[in-house]
């Protein structure tokens, strides 16, 4: 899978997404990262990519050309209209189904805007989703899209080492991750649950779905609404 992403701070994409587990899958060549630079696309001689609004107002804006610009060269080199995700406080709220969803595109174009914004033309013309990752406001989208980027990619084949870990965990059936243990089996006179030492796989699974629900109905109660729960689990739901 090809990330593509439109910004004016290439350096803090890469810095960021070429670490780690995903670092390690682009070495591999599982997942690739194409930080392409708006400031490149400006056409004047000092790159400037903002200017002042219409109508008034605090800050600048985002001009449309260099942004068109950039995402035309992305379309070219790729062959088609990609899916462009523009990172936006007023977009939907990212969640784990839309990174399952968006992790099916072979080529994903993510744009960065900043100071008040982009021109509106520009986004009419080549975004598809308009995502925000929270009701709160950052200075740019390359946050955003990095935290986006992170949750997509662990759904890529090949980019987990344990392609078991992301059936596991939190919102998976829209339950959080039931908790778990390590060595020693005592630390600060708390021990390990009993049943994770039994070696019975059939009630460890039982007791990680009950701390699933359990926490869950502790923690996000408005999850298990979309939760498939048998009868049993939701009295349990409602136990404490």
């Amino acid at each position: 899978m090809n990330f593509h992403i439109l910004t004016l701070f290439p350096e803090m994409i890469l810095n960021g997404l070429n670490t780690s587990i995903l670092g390690r899958a682009a070495q591999n060549g599982v997942i690739s990262f194409d930080a392409v630079n708006i400031r490149d696309y400006a056409d004047n001689k000092h790159l400037r990519v903002d200017d002042y609004t219409y109508g008034g107002g605090a800050g600048m804006l985002m001009r449309a050309q260099p942004v068109y610009s950039a995402y035309e060269a992305v379309r070219e080199k790729i062959g088609y209209r990609p899916r462009v995700v523009y990172l936006t406080p007023q977009g939907k709220v990212f969640d784990q189904q839309t990174a399952k969803e968006l992790a099916r595109e072979k080529e994903l174009v993510f744009l960065c805007g900043h100071y008040e914004g982009i021109d509106e033309r520009v986004l009419e013309e080549i975004v598809t989703d308009n995502i925000s990752i929270g009701d709160y406001v950052l200075t740019g989208g390359e946050l955003p899209a990095m935290v986006m980027i992170d949750a997509i990619a662990r759904m890529v084949p090949g980019v987990l080492s344990n392609e078991a870990s992301a059936e596991s965990e939190s919102f998976e059936d829209s339950l959080l991750e039931y908790p778990q243990y390590s060595r020693p089996e005592v630390w600060h006179g708390k021990a390990v649950p009993q049943v994770l030492l039994s070696g019975h796989h059939a009630n460890i699974e039982k007791w990680r779905r009950e701390q699933s629900i359990l926490r869950t109905a502790e923690r996000r109660p408005d999850l298990l609404k979309k939760a498939r729960l048998t009868d049993e689990e939701k009295k349990l739901s409602t136990s404490r």
